[in-house]
């Protein structure tokens, strides 16, 4: 069991060119399957999720090679449509396989996928939208059964933005007959980068990044070169570890241009932020301000994935502040790890309200998903002492190198059990 030892105290300063994006990079290997051909995707992070998203392929047939920043997808042949059960089980991305090979061989049958405890993400809405484009489904022995005599477009409503659920949709719409609308779709940017990506094989999207994504089916598709974007959760998690640990940083990315609303909130904390040449500066103050509400939205709404970074900043900030977490039921897990370093903060149904203290202490905490690992390690890097992260393999699913990257901005923090 891996676990990171920070030792707090250290301002952070510098520069740093963010990753590519985890989020983005998912749905652009599962949409290669959709081509009997190579896609080379460049910027795609090293990481565990992406890893066992390539282990899926391989166990499909198709031939990955992966030099430095190039990987290379060929799918031209896929043996089986029963994907690998034990990297099905390690995370929930990989139900984006659904609409990809549903399009490619009509039939797959797909173990409920597992990854992080922050709460239910149900599948239904996804199934519910396939079946408007004609395909079958049972559930059965643990597992997801479709398939279809051919895919149809339709005109979708969703009842919620999902992006997992928009993405699928938009995979499966690539080899239907004639044009899929999907309603009340996600607006993440990571929907538009997938958007991208299946032009650049040849597909016709209408409308990425609004609420209303239509695409042409049944298009000839070609070999495609892509570059994902950088990760704006990546981003913002090192911003908000610089306003927590105080310091000045600048993340030389673009990255910058889909946060904005967290850099509003980092300046209502008191940190100067402003946009540079290369992308966004920040400057953190003596001691942060409170925040009266916030609220997890989607896009263009506070990312889901910044609250748990956020919770961990705030707890010393000066004043009361509240957080509202209207995605994922379970994502103030990591509270009970802060208060364990000496964080005031309570738990009330989907609200968090937290009474800055005059500092947190380091002691030996354990991450329980993503996210939450990445605030205990921005807890750490503000407590006095020493800090454990404990089940530290949770970050290396999103954070291709977390260490090295806080370390290059003065971050004393080091990996045991490697």
């Amino acid at each position: 069991m891996t676990s990171f030892l920070i030792s707090g105290g250290k301002t952070l300063e510098g520069q740093l060119v963010v990753q590519g994006s985890k989020n983005a990079a998912l749905p652009v290997i599962a949409a290669a399957v959709l081509h009997q051909g190579v896609t080379v995707i460049r910027g795609c992070p090293d990481i565990l999720d992406v890893r066992y998203m390539l282990e899926i392929l391989r166990s499909i047939g198709c031939q990955i090679s992966w030099q430095e920043d190039r990987l290379q997808i060929d799918a031209a042949r896929i043996e089986m449509e029963n994907l690998s059960r034990e990297c099905v089980g390690k995370m929930r991305s990989s139900i984006l396989f659904l609409g990809a090979l549903l399009g490619r061989c009509r039939h797959v049958v797909l173990d409920y996928p597992g990854g992080c405890t922050i709460g239910a993400r149900p599948v239904d809405i996804h199934l519910d939208a396939l079946k408007q484009m004609g395909v079958h489904i049972q559930e059965y022995d643990g597992a997801i059964h479709c398939k279809t005599d051919g895919l149809k477009g339709a005109r979708i409503f969703l009842p919620y933005p999902s992006v997992g659920a928009t993405e699928n949709l938009m995979m499966a719409a690539v080899m239907a007959d004639g044009i899929t609308w999907i309603h009340n779709a996600a607006r993440e940017p990571e929907v538009r980068d997938l958007a991208g990506f299946l032009e650049a094989m040849g597909v016709t999207v209408y409308g990425a990044g609004t609420e209303k994504i239509g695409i042409l089916g049944k298009m000839p598709l070609r070999d495609a070169r892509y570059r994902v974007m950088p990760d704006r959760i990546v981003a913002g998690t090192y911003l908000l570890a610089a306003a927590g640990a105080g310091g000045e940083i600048e993340l030389m990315d673009e990255a910058v241009q889909d946060i904005g609303c967290l850099l509003h909130i980092c300046e209502a904390m008191g940190c100067e932020v402003r946009r540079t040449a290369k992308g966004i500066y920040l400057k953190s103050c003596r001691r942060l301000l409170s925040v009266e509400d916030i609220h997890t939205r989607p896009f263009p709404g506070f990312p889901t994935d910044m609250q748990s970074q956020m919770m961990a900043v705030l707890s010393t900030a000066r004043g009361e502040s509240r957080i509202y977490e209207h995605i994922f039921e379970n994502r103030f897990r990591t509270a009970d790890e802060l208060k364990k370093m000496g964080a005031d903060i309570k738990i009330k149904n989907n609200s968090a309200v937290i009474t800055g203290v005059s500092g947190l202490r380091g002691c030996q905490v354990s991450a329980w998903d993503l996210r939450g690992g990445a605030a205990l390690v921005i807890a750490g890097l503000m407590a006095e002492g020493d800090t454990i992260v404990e089940n530290s393999i949770f970050v290396e699913r999103g954070y291709q190198d977390i260490c090295k990257d806080l370390i290059q901005l003065g971050a004393r923090i080091e990996i045991s059990g490697k």
